[in-house]
């Protein structure tokens, strides 16, 4: 990882101390005031990806009640970030970068800010692409693409449930699909199966295995049986 800058002339946000008085201020040394939304989510998530080797980020942005919120959705990381201490330092140095293209005002004793708002997590994709490096359980070949599991899958066919983490409602269980929509499915019950990142779906045209990882458990999945009736 490349140093970001020359810390002795340019504090990181997670260095700056409240004052006695219980002030603190930051402003950020990439800041540019006026920058419109999508082009700053656009210098953030080139930013972070250009610094941290192997790092993958998606940046969005909200606007709501004339507040702009910026969300940054870490889908890769170099490390290893089921341990609680490096997931927080590695948190840290995110946002610290982040902080890079913002600013803080604010004081503890008169419960007072100002700030930009930025919004970090951990998406479901890095959990799966961290199962991947170490060892995954119901391995499917990814023969068919997302995007094309999309296109084939018709209300009618049938998704049985064969494996998912212990205490799953739903394993063993066999619904229809009702209606196949952009963002998710629908299923008897009725239910509804929200499509994943392409990076954590993959399919063979038989079974269907969809990542939801988690710190405890990056390889927890679903392992779905994909029919049609006769």
């Amino acid at each position: 990882m490349n140093a970001p800058f020359d810390i002795a002339t340019a504090k990181l946000h997670s260095q700056v101390d409240h004052d006695e008085r219980g002030n603190f201020e930051y402003i950020g040394d990439l800041q540019q005031p006026g920058l419109s939304l999508s082009a700053l989510t656009s210098q953030v998530q080139s930013h972070l990806e250009g610094l941290i080797l192997g790092g993958k980020f998606s940046v969005c942005g909200e606007v709501f009640a004339a507040v702009r919120k910026i969300i940054v959705e870490i889908l890769d990381a170099p490390g290893d970030l089921t341990d609680p201490e490096a997931r927080r330092l590695f948190e840290v140095m995110v946002r610290d970068q982040i902080e890079r293209f913002g600013f803080t005002r604010s004081n503890i004793l008169q419960d007072t800010m100002s700030c930009s708002f930025y919004k970090i997590r951990i998406g479901r994709p890095y959990w799966a692409a961290l199962a991947k490096r170490k060892s995954v359980a119901n391995a499917v070949e990814p023969t068919l693409s997302l995007a094309a599991f999309k296109r084939r899958l018709q209300p009618g066919d049938v998704l049985t449930l064969v494996a998912a983490p212990a205490g799953h409602r739903a394993l063993g269980s066999a619904r229809k699909v009702v209606a196949v929509r952009s963002s998710d499915l629908i299923l008897e019950g009725p239910s509804y199966l929200s499509f994943p990142r392409a990076t954590a779906f993959a399919c063979d045209g038989r079974r269907v295995r969809i990542g939801i990882g988690n710190e405890r458990d990056p390889d927890a999945h679903l392992l779905y049986e994909w029919s049609r009736p006769a």
